[in-house]
């Protein structure tokens, strides 16, 4: 981060911090309007010189920018000018109305608009508007490379939309928006369906028959299938306003007989916004307090199994297929190591690493994190763990790790016979075989996360950097020296047989 960055950074983090920038207009000291116009927008910016610690100091009241319309890009640039003044007048009306202004523009032209002689239709409208300021309002010149303040706001215009302070409404737009809000496909047109469809079944067409005119004709009760007729002859089902209702105690829902409405009872009870693609239980209370038909649960739990967003985004927690075998506990430090890499991190450092290479000591919970590149090859790898590892650690008499073309290369595999490291690689796409690495890389990435996510320098107690790979070795001896839940000893406690001296033992020197 060069030093220039990170002054960019200081002045706006001090800028967005401390108090506001923007003045309280005061109407008895006189208002500086600056306007500016090109072919993509308007910015005007309202200034005014007011006492602040003691001194003169002119500080913006307003900001205001638009951009420009269709019909006015065809304008010339005397007019655009004009145009971002009147615009700019009408915006600030109530901060401008009765008070003195200075108007300043980098167009010498727009001096003479409040005397223009022959003015066109549109300078003549326009000079008409502005009338009720003259007397009040003074316009001057000034250069364009030192008018900079509106210059900047009618390059960068905010759209037209009514989030924007100057928005002024499209020809024919309602002034207020009219928001409209999809509640239900439940309206007249499901109740009629529901009545039509009870003409082309058969248990529904009679129920209708007898309901209606309270027939009691054995022949048409008989005729029911047996799920309908003990319903019907329990007295549940009522008719009102051609549609059957099934009423028992504590509920009365509507009857369905067609596969396409009750989808769409299904629909509403699941997919809906207000039902959320919950789990099936949810939905079965849902479609029973709303309507019935004879297979109504087995079609709503078929229904949410085959839901096809539910398939795509829910998690399995179901059990784990597959065994897999026990590992054999080491005896001792550095028998039994796990290695894993750790990739995608930001380049830091003199070579720009960026990924690491964890290896995990099995026994004491030991830890050691290398930085590297992710793109290294076995040709690479193998005196990397000779010189960096091995030789500060022992022999390993088994290591685990993936399928990584870095361990099952030849290379790797006949160093690693050298050595009498037996070679174990867990099965591809499960990496549970893996747990201790995967969950130490977990560690690694938020410890990293927690000391590099903020700030762009180191800053002494803070500790903050984007340089991961200089914080390495301090993270390293902070899980070396922490207390492993699964021991309930540290690492280098369990390895060596004593922690490691840290700064805040010295606060103890007077107790030993």
């Amino acid at each position: 981060m060069t030093q220039e960055r990170i002054e960019a950074y200081e002045k706006t983090r001090k800028a967005l911090t401390e108090a506001p920038l923007l003045l309280m207009p005061d109407w008895n000291i006189p208002f500086k309007l600056y306007i500016d116009a090109c072919g993509d927008g308007l910015g005007s910016a309202l200034h005014q010189v007011q006492i602040i610690n003691g001194k003169p100091t002119e500080g913006p009241v307003f900001y205001i920018s638009r951009k420009i319309k269709t019909t006015e890009a065809r304008y010339g640039s005397s007019q655009m000018e004009c145009l971002c003044l009147v615009w700019a007048l009408d915006k600030l009306h109530y901060n401008l109305d009765g008070s003195v202004s200075e108007v300043i523009t980098d167009c010498n032209a727009l001096k003479s608009l409040l005397n223009m002689k022959a003015p066109n239709r549109h300078m003549l409208r326009w000079q008409i508007t502005i009338q009720e300021y003259r007397g009040s309002m003074t316009i001057f010149h000034k250069a364009g490379n030192i008018h900079k303040n509106a210059d900047g706001l009618r390059r960068w215009a905010l759209a037209n939309t009514p989030y924007n302070p100057a928005y002024v409404p499209l020809e024919g737009e309602p002034q207020i928006p009219i928001w409209g809000i999809n509640i239900t496909d439940i309206g007249t047109k499901f109740f009629k369906k529901v009545r039509e469809s009870y003409k082309q079944d058969k248990n529904c067409h009679i129920l209708t028959s007898l309901l209606d005119k309270y027939c009691k004709d054995t022949s048409l009760v008989n005729a029911l299938d047996e799920v309908w007729r003990n319903s019907y002859s329990e007295g549940i089902f009522h008719l009102f306003d051609g549609i059957v209702y099934q009423r028992t105690k504590h509920s009365c829902v509507m009857i369905l007989c067609s596969r396409l409405l009750s989808n769409t009872i299904l629909h509403e009870c699941h997919d809906s916004i207000y039902s959320g693609h919950l789990s099936e239980d949810r939905a079965l209370v849902k479609v029973k307090n709303c309507s019935w038909w004879p297979s109504w649960r087995k079609q709503t739990i078929e229904y949410c199994h085959t839901c096809d967003r539910c398939q795509k985004e829910n998690r399995s927690t179901g059990k784990k297929s597959g065994l897999m075998i026990h590992i054999q506990e080491p005896k001792s430090p550095w028998e039994v190591v796990h290695m894993d890499w750790v990739t995608a991190l930001r380049p830091s450092g003199d070579i720009s690493y960026n990924a690491s290479l964890v290896i995990l000591d099995r026994y004491s919970k030991t830890t050691k994190f290398l930085p590297c590149h992710k793109d290294d090859t076995a040709m690479d790898t193998a005196p990397f763990l000779w010189s960096r590892v091995i030789s500060h650690t022992v022999l390993f008499k088994n290591m685990i790790s993936d399928r990584d073309i870095k361990f099952t290369s030849v290379l790797s595999t006949n160093l690693h016979r050298l050595f009498g490291t037996k070679l174990s690689f867990f099965t591809a796409y499960h990496p549970q075989t893996d747990r201790l690495a995967e969950i130490m890389i977990q560690t690694l990435e938020d410890i990293i996360r927690r000391f590099c996510a903020y700030g762009l320098e180191l800053k002494g107690s803070d500790g903050f950097t984007h340089d991961w790979c200089t914080l390495i070795p301090a993270l390293e001896l902070a899980y070396k020296t922490s207390v492993h839940s699964s021991t309930g000893q540290s690492p280098a406690m369990l390895e060596k047989g004593w922690n490691a001296r840290l700064p805040a033992d010295t606060l103890r020197k007077d107790l030993i």
